[in-house]
């Protein structure tokens, strides 16, 4: 019986039940019986975008190979890398065995063997463009990952937009990318600034209380202005009082004039909204500056970093000591996904894996998935079977693709840096103060947007 799904019946299961009703034909395995081979299925569709696809399947994964994200850029090359070996069959299978729903079978997609070709987006809007530019028309990729900057996600989702290229977002923290700036050919696997804030504002009221006055330092891009809201949004209903902030350019590395009005401030907590290779820099000399050591208002001064990565924290050393922020995922999840994954991964590349390692790989084979499902690579087709989509065994409890927006929702987790006498390995440098279910950081589609109306995604690119 076919599958129903909240859409319907599937054109591939339409398909197939009604040409073997009109002809007594049957639509075989994928290397063709009775006649029919599994190829021919390209003509049900006409051509669009990259489709449709030729004797293998091409893969684009763009992503900051330098600049100050470069770090986060070389894990998700190793878990894109990962992801492709698994699809065709090689190595453990990693979460191929423990996604559910799923269509993956370890022999390619629809019966075709995986590549992929690479690019540095230079931790630049216009050259990850200009890049993913290049994959799509000389390479003709049917699919685009990666990121690590929201601004570069935005530039290369709109392309892939126009194009009519899926782009499924690796490391995009950004609220615009699934709001303001959101696209019919684009999915978020990650969270985004409003859910930080979400997680965050109660915690940091109960762990410092609620008459704080905070100074931001941010990012001056489209992530920090996003993070700076949700920030003040959060923190400020938990009645905490925000004194000023300075923007600063990602390429920012002597972070000292920024950090000196926070000291002529009254302000207690410092809010450091920068990520990579930004928040080794700044955190690190604020510690130097003496900012956690500062007494203001009767009160030790805290330091709040948002958005947290192991890279990170990695880089920071031991000054990420009881430092709280967000994580998207660890590498220390005890979910089946999480466990299979982090061996698969540390097996290979014998360290283990970072959030933006984990969502690039969990991005590949959620596309891989709905090309099955939808038993064609024609983007509409494989859009609809990712649009309200639900899956588990890709890290803890479900994880749910929203159609309004294209973002998807699962648990978060808010972390504190370890002393160095907690730590197990040079690894283990977060400790999880709580796992915070989606249920508490889900808001109303449309609700984060500065403009445009919920749902206006854009088109398909099948309407007549």
């Amino acid at each position: 019986m076919p599958k129903k799904t909240k859409k319907g019946v599937s054109r591939r299961q339409f398909l197939k039940t009604s040409v073997g009703v009109a002809g007594g034909l049957f639509l075989g395995d994928r290397l063709g019986i009775g006649g029919i081979h599994w190829a021919a299925r390209a003509q049900d569709y006409p051509a669009l975008g990259n489709f449709p696809v030729g004797d293998k399947v091409v893969f684009g994964f763009n992503v900051p190979q330098t600049g100050a994200y470069s770090d986060e850029g070389a894990d998700e090359l190793r878990a894109f890398e990962l992801a492709v070996e698994h699809l065709n069959g090689q190595g453990d299978g990693g979460m191929l065995t423990t996604m559910n729903p799923s269509s993956l079978t370890g022999e390619g997609i629809l019966g075709k063997e995986v590549t992929y070709v690479t690019g540095d987006t230079e931790t630049n809007p216009t050259a990850a463009r200009d890049s993913a530019r290049r994959m799509i028309e000389r390479d003709k990729v049917i699919m685009i990952s990666g990121g690590s900057s929201s601004g570069v996600a935005i530039a290369v989702q709109g392309l892939c937009q126009e194009a009519k290229v899926i782009f499924m977002a690796a490391l995009t923290h950004s609220n615009d990318t699934t709001g303001s700036d959101r696209r019919r050919y684009g999915f978020r696997h990650f969270f985004d600034t409003d859910m930080s804030g979400r997680a965050l504002g109660g915690i940091l009221a109960n762990e410092y209380g609620k008459d704080r006055r905070a100074f931001h330092l941010t990012a001056d891009y489209t992530w920090g202005h996003s993070q700076l809201k949700s920030m003040k949004e959060f923190t400020e209903k938990e009645g905490w009082t925000t004194v000023e902030n300075i923007m600063a350019p990602t390429t920012t590395t002597d972070f000292s004039p920024y950090l000196t009005p926070v000291l002529n401030s009254d302000a207690d907590v410092l809010v450091l909204n920068f990520y990579g290779k930004n928040m080794v820099d700044a955190l690190t000399q604020a510690v130097r500056f003496g900012m956690r050591d500062r007494e203001v208002n009767g009160k030790t001064m805290e330091v709040v970093v948002p958005l947290y990565s192991r890279l990170m924290a990695q880089g920071a050393g031991d000054n990420i000591e009881g430092i709280i922020g967000t994580e998207n995922w660890d590498y220390k999840l005890d979910d089946e996904g999480s466990k299979i994954f982090v061996k698969s991964y540390t097996d290979k590349f014998g360290f283990p894996p970072s959030q933006a390692a984990h969502t690039s790989y969990v991005q590949t084979l959620q596309y891989a998935d709905a090309v099955e499902r939808a038993g064609t690579f024609y983007p509409p087709e494989v859009i609809r079977q990712l649009e309200g989509h639900s899956v588990s065994g890709i890290g803890p409890g479900v994880c749910d693709y929203r159609d309004c927006d294209h973002q998807a929702f699962h648990d978060v987790l808010v972390v504190k840096g370890k002393a160095p006498s907690q730590r197990d390995s040079e690894y283990d440098l977060l400790e999880t103060i709580r796992q915070v279910p989606k249920e508490e950081i889900v808001y109303e589609c449309g609700a984060v947007d500065r403009e445009g109306e919920p749902g206006d995604l854009g088109p398909y690119g099948d309407e007549s």
